[in-house]
């Protein structure tokens, strides 16, 4: 007969499967769209070998799972809850924790909550591309807007950003946007265009957590 031991036993295996920084990044990479284990671990600055052991673990909480093509392996989120999961426990994390609150600022010190640099809400957000006063900016690699970004975002990689400046609009606000909460490429999107004059501010989440909402996303390649 089944425990309820047995129960809270399988279901620590997903908690497990999320108990490592780098499986948490490895999972961050994964919500934009499926990867190799080779793409996987330069991303998270991993050996192939240890990015393997990672995903094995994610395989084996039932986190992400796997395809074979020729030599490569490639993975992918077994379910898009996953995204509305992490970013719970980034919540809970960011209300009880005090180290969270230190590390967040830190590493967007230059937001300030009276300044233009406050990031855009998703409520805001939407309001604005309503309205039309405010365009979005994706910022990450065009492989991952390709697999998905909100809808009527004109992407321009970070490193590409000073060279395609006529994509962007001078009589909009901008809102960048990149991989999640905690993606530093979209603020520093932001910082650089407002030393060119531009108006612009980051999203406080990002394409994920866009789409686990249920708002509007495309598929494709172009940049407009």
């Amino acid at each position: 007969m089944t425990t309820k031991k047995e129960l809270h036993d399988t279901l620590a295996l997903v908690a497990n499967g999320l108990a490592n920084g780098n499986r948490l990044a490895l999972l961050e990479r994964l919500a934009q769209a499926e990867a190799s284990v080779e793409t996987l671990a330069s991303l998270a600055d991993l050996t192939v070998g240890n990015a393997s052991q990672h995903l094995q673990q994610l395989r084996k909480a039932g986190l992400v799972t796997a395809r074979r093509d020729g030599k490569q392996m490639f993975y992918r989120l077994t379910d898009e809850r996953i995204i509305i999961l992490i970013n719970l426990l980034r919540q809970v994390a960011e209300t009880n924790l005090a180290e969270m609150e230190r590390l967040l600022a830190r590493l967007f010190s230059d937001d300030d909550s009276n300044d233009v640099m406050k990031p855009v809400s998703r409520s805001e957000l939407l309001a604005g591309l309503e309205s039309g006063h405010m365009a979005v900016l994706d910022v990450r690699p065009e492989s991952e807007y390709a697999a998905g970004h909100l809808t009527g975002a004109t992407n321009i990689p970070l490193d590409q950003l000073e060279n395609l400046l006529i994509l962007l609009p001078r009589d909009k606000e901008i809102v960048a946007y990149c991989r999640g909460p905690y993606c530093v490429l979209s603020h520093e999107a932001a910082k650089r265009l407002r030393t060119l004059g531009y108006r612009v501010r980051r999203f406080e989440e990002g394409f994920p957590e866009w789409k686990a909402a249920g708002l509007p996303v495309q598929y494709g390649e172009a940049r407009l």
